[in-house]
């Protein structure tokens, strides 16, 4: 009983210190009715998160995805609560979640501007990941652009060099070729080592640095979408310069809400163009053999 006591005084005295963010969340009452039998009963309400800290609000978060209670929430409790979150919380939330990931499976659309123009199609890819090391094996899929080309990298073995066919010349005879070379960036302005949640996640981060040196603590809007099948957090974050200083001028970040993960990403020029869209459709934990990236696979066709 002491225990309780010291526990419910203890509740007391967070809920007087954040009553501005219980207000906040006033109109969304459902985000305080946690029940006592779920899985995220260790955190606070979601009303004060808040008034967290970094840490608190990363763990809450973990928590409340794993256990299905972020998925549960109707669009404007997810807006609300994401705009409550502090401009540190995301990055360290999706650093969290690549621990998860060390090697997975999962497949893709993409559309890139490549010189200028964008593609009517985009490609459906097929992508195996380990990260220590870092490999790489993907293949485009029938119903996307280039179907049929497959490429394996294994930063182990040969780190300057990928293998493959990308069309064209090497769409008959594969051969190895440089991963900054003409042939390799000839569909994507990305190096293959670039591929995967990893990159991606980096990416957020290092343009969040930037965010916040030019005063951008906050996402400009906040949606709620199906994005290929899945639900996904939308978070726009708009540069008061645009590029060449950043890496867009607009970037719209979809968050899963049952892991933390990034599921898509569109990226816009000064002029409102889209030049970059990525969406990771399945995402899925899977350990690897050595042959997986061994263009000798008599899976593949190399």
């Amino acid at each position: 009983m002491p225990r309780a006591r010291h526990r419910w005084a203890s509740d007391l005295r967070f809920a007087c210190a954040n009553l501005c963010a219980y207000v906040a969340f006033a109109a969304c009452p459902a985000l305080a009715q946690t029940s006592a039998d779920e899985p995220v009963r260790a955190a606070p309400q979601t009303s004060g998160i808040g008034g967290l800290g970094v840490a608190q609000q990363v763990q809450w978060l973990l928590k409340a995805a794993a256990s299905g209670t972020l998925a549960k929430l109707d669009d404007a409790q997810i807006v609300a609560l994401f705009r409550a979150l502090d401009p540190g919380t995301l990055p360290r939330y999706l650093q969290e979640g690549l621990s998860g990931y060390a090697s997975y499976e999962f497949t893709m659309w993409r559309r890139e501007r490549i010189k200028g123009k964008w593609p009517k199609r985009a490609d459906h890819m097929l992508v195996r990941v380990t990260r220590e090391p870092l490999r790489i094996y993907a293949k485009w899929l029938p119903d996307g652009a280039h179907a049929g080309q497959e490429v394996i990298y294994d930063d182990s073995k040969r780190p300057d060099e990928l293998y493959g066919h990308l069309g064209g010349f090497l769409g008959v005879v594969p051969m190895w070729a440089s991963v900054n070379g003409a042939l390799a960036r000839a569909q994507s302005n990305h190096s293959i080592r670039e591929l995967g949640i990893e990159a991606m996640t980096q990416h957020f981060i290092d343009e969040g640095h930037k965010f916040a040196e030019a005063g951008i603590t906050k996402p400009t809007d906040i949606d709620v979408k199906i994005v290929h099948g899945v639900r996904v957090v939308l978070l726009t974050y708009e540069t008061p310069t645009g590029q060449p200083e950043f890496y867009a001028k607009k970037e719209v970040l979809g968050l899963d809400l049952e892991r933390p993960l990034i599921r898509t990403l569109e990226s816009f020029d000064n002029d409102g163009n889209i030049f970059e869209s990525v969406a990771f459709e399945r995402v899925e934990p899977k350990a690897f053999d050595d042959l997986t990236f061994d263009p000798k696979n008599p899976d593949y066709r190399f």
